[in-house]
């Protein structure tokens, strides 16, 4: 047995038996000419499942919205020639005996108007604000709000048709979802706006619509974040009691898991604690949670996509959060990017390999 059998033992959601716990998280790579996933692309997911990790989770996909895409070479996906992309991925992922999850999102005001598979459209947030103060494309309408959460629906059912197993709706880094989350992107005064409660309207009809498109055993993830790209030190909710009340929304419409996006794992989110924004997450919902942020890595994300390299790093503190129950799935990204085999190398002890291969290739992806 692994000295980290902890991160080896299965765990169900919703139904879905997972192997281990070790969740590949959503990395945007633009391989996907005219948004249709190649054969390269399902390779590229078969070679993580082939090396030991116990879900997937795509890149970003974009719904089927004119305005959901910022650049051409992320996949789709609603057109019948990514969705025939996107089912060759799920089979060759399951017949390597994987699970697979697409991320369903639409990118709002991170948008460059002009961009993305259809540059006609307009760039849509939720009050025409990209970060406080600093205006971009149009408001949404009430038109748009429903038309973007039906978008979201009818992938979640595209995603059930074409054999995935479960679905990811992207809630997070100042895409659009999380722009109506941000005060200081939604300042709408109908009931998509409000309070931080009231902003999560928006995400609670997209999932309740979601929900019954496709059943209550099918898995549904929001992936959530207090940091914005536009503000890394922003916080929605400042305590435990802000945090639920923003929660319990997405709960009671249906949500299965939460995947909370931090920039870095063992950071506490509020002081007086040691638990991460996933532990609180879990503590405070009682659902299911994923941690995720420079697992197995010295740096963060968002300074490696500045050219900053990472180091190897010793998982023991994750293990041990892990082993008390914080939070229930892990999160890896760049590690996984670099190296398909990291989970099995980890299981099997194969250290000395693991980090002679990731110095060989200096992590500095992001």
């Amino acid at each position: 047995m692994t000295q980290y059998s902890a991160l080896f033992s299965p765990f169900a959601l919703n139904g879905l038996d997972i192997p281990n716990r070790i969740v590949m998280a959503p990395m945007t790579r633009s391989h996907s000419p005219g948004g249709h996933p190649t054969e390269d692309v399902a390779a590229y997911y078969r070679r993580r499942t082939e090396g030991g990790v116990g879900l997937i989770i795509t890149e970003g996909t974009t719904i089927d919205h004119p305005s959901a895409s910022m650049d051409p070479n992320i996949p789709d996906f609603h057109t019948p020639e990514a969705l025939a992309g996107w089912k060759r991925v799920a089979d060759e992922v399951h017949d390597a005996g994987g699970l697979i999850m697409p991320q369903l999102w639409h990118t709002g005001s991170m948008r460059r108007d002009g961009s993305g598979l259809h540059p006609e459209a307009a760039t849509l947030s939720p009050s025409g604000l990209k970060y406080p103060g600093k205006e971009v494309g149009e408001a949404m309408t009430r038109q748009d709000v429903t038309d973007i959460a039906d978008a979201f629906a009818k992938g979640t059912l595209a995603a059930r048709e074409a054999g995935f197993d479960g679905v990811q709706f992207h809630g997070a880094h100042g895409y659009l979802i999380d722009t109506f989350f941000w005060e200081g992107t939604n300042v709408r005064d109908d009931e998509y706006g409000g309070a931080l409660e009231e902003r999560t309207a928006f995400a609670v009809e997209i999932i309740e619509k979601a929900r019954a498109a496709v059943g209550k055993d099918f898995p549904l993830i929001i992936r959530l974040s207090q940091w914005k790209q536009q503000d890394f030190e922003h916080k929605m909710a400042t305590d435990p009691d802000k945090l639920l009340a923003f929660l319990k929304p997405m709960m009671e419409a249906g949500i299965d898991c939460f995947d909370c996006s931090t920039r870095r794992f063992w950071e506490p989110e509020f002081e007086g604690s040691d638990l991460n924004f996933a532990g609180w997450t879990k503590k405070l919902t009682g659902l299911p949670t994923i941690t995720v942020g420079s697992v197995g890595l010295t740096g963060e994300f968002v300074a490696g996509m500045g050219g900053e390299a990472s180091e190897a790093a010793p998982i023991d503190g994750l293990i041990d959060r892990l082993e008390r129950e914080e939070f229930d799935l892990v999160g890896v990204g760049r590690a996984l990017l670099t190296d398909p085999e990291w989970p099995n190398k980890i299981r099997d002890g194969r250290f000395d390999e693991l980090q002679a291969f990731q110095q060989e290739h200096m992590l500095s992806l992001s």
